[in-house]
């Protein structure tokens, strides 16, 4: 880019210079002008180097562009993790399906996660990754339903035995939301699960920005 400019300004110069040369342009009888043989190809060169430096600044520009674009969907990330606390107690059951909150935060890169709700704001339109895991007593089921604003997406659940003194439970999945979707778990009435710092979690991280 800079040997086409310095070549533009050398090629500008010479026109000039040209001009100023009584023997540069002749006059014909017809009063049409015209150009020596040298300051003909002069010309012609000077008049394609000038649109290729037109081209190769639309296409810096787009390049500039791209990189911007990149350099803000870089910016945007969205991590987030969180137990639901609990001090090694049962939580639950219910005699109504109730939303999970999670209050142990372990990490909540972007804010998208509200400890207080239990509710996951998308805050850019993505691919996004969810992972929920619970732990329980086997004298009580245990059934966890993750939900995309109404829609049912997924379930980990496993049924009441007395042979069984504890359980453990999990499921993931990629999902496309819209900016403000919301994405929470919902535990069944009559379920429950044990809360710890540690056990009974819910994650979920940005893949890709759309």
């Amino acid at each position: 880019m800079n040997f086409a400019i310095s070549l533009f300004v050398l090629l500008s110069s010479s026109l000039i210079l040209a001009q100023d040369d009584g023997n540069a342009i002749t006059e014909k009888p017809d009063e049409t002008r015209t150009c020596q043989p040298d300051m003909c190809d002069l010309l012609t060169a000077f008049t394609a180097m000038k649109e290729k430096i037109a081209v190769m600044k639309i296409r810096l520009e787009d390049s500039e562009n791209q990189i911007r674009d990149l350099r803000i969907k870089e910016r945007t990330k969205v991590i987030f993790s969180a137990a639901t606390g609990g001090g090694y107690n049962d939580i639950g059951p219910f005699n109504k399906n109730t939303t999970l909150i999670y209050r142990t935060v372990i990490t909540n890169i972007g804010d998208a996660y509200s400890p207080h709700t239990g509710v996951f704001v998308a805050p850019v339109a993505g691919v996004y990754y969810f992972t929920i895991f619970y732990h329980a007593q086997g004298f009580l089921h245990s059934r966890l339903w993750l939900f995309k604003n109404k829609q049912h997406m997924l379930t980990t659940n496993d049924h009441q035995t007395n042979a069984d003194g504890a359980d453990n439970g999990g499921n993931a999945v990629f999902m496309q939301l819209q900016l403000g979707d919301q994405v929470y778990v919902l535990m069944d009435k009559g379920s429950h699960v044990w809360g710890t710092d540690y056990h009974t979690t819910f994650s979920g991280f940005l893949v890709a920005q759309m």
